[in-house]
């Protein structure tokens, strides 16, 4: 079995039953029977560089002799320097002077990249963990007054009507936001509406709310 090693570097004469896997796709069919094999074999997913540059800050520092230095992670787009970027909601904008991952710089930033960006004329009080940035040329982040969402009650120990304030965390965002109308309270699987305008929804309803 995988716990005396067998069939995990090299196919093993222990297990004769296994005749191996196999997995057929677009791409092009793979095979083999060791567990190296198989992890050879995942395609690694495209990044969506194609879309609008979006970058939830995780932290901002200030870094003696650089300035304000913001880090997170690209979630969509391109980050390079020399980029004019704006912060979201707080609409500030400014120049990308560098961009470093893991103390090297970068001509450019993809999605999945943790990076530190150096930026001009901003204090570190300015900004704040749960930003986001993005390219101000480009399709820019905007706050929201509201928006609708799928909304799923794990474990809630009462009822939830309109009025609920629950906390909200999205990326690096952690703000309470209000249930200001549930509309609809809809099947889990299949996303059909069981339900208009409830009084309440309770654990296991699944609903859509306007936040």
């Amino acid at each position: 079995s995988g716990w005396h090693g067998d069939n995990m570097l090299e196919p093993s004469t222990n297990m004769n039953w296994f005749k191996g896997w196999k997995v057929e796709r677009k791409d092009g069919n793979a095979d083999g029977k060791t567990l190296i094999e198989a992890l050879d074999a995942i395609l690694p997913p495209s990044r969506p560089t194609d879309k609008a540059l979006r970058l939830p800050l995780q932290d901002v520092y200030k870094i003696g002799g650089i300035g304000t230095v913001p880090v997170g992670r690209v979630e969509t787009g391109v980050l390079k320097p020399g980029t004019v970027v704006v912060f979201a909601p707080a609409n500030i904008t400014t120049e990308v002077k560098s961009v470093e991952m893991h103390h090297e710089a970068l001509t450019e930033a993809v999605p999945g990249d943790n990076v530190g960006f150096n930026v001009k004329n901003v204090s570190v009080k300015e900004l704040r963990r749960g930003y986001v940035a993005g390219d101000s040329k480009v399709s820019p982040p905007k706050g929201a007054a509201d928006f609708t969402a799928q909304v799923i009650v794990l474990n809630h120990p009462g009822q939830i009507c309109n009025g609920y304030t629950p906390v909200l965390d999205c990326h690096t965002a952690h703000i309470a936001c209000k249930f200001a109308e549930i509309k609809e309270k809809v099947d889990r699987r299949s996303g059909k509406t069981t339900e208009e305008n409830p009084k309440f929804i309770k654990s296991g309803d699944a609903a859509i709310v306007n936040l």
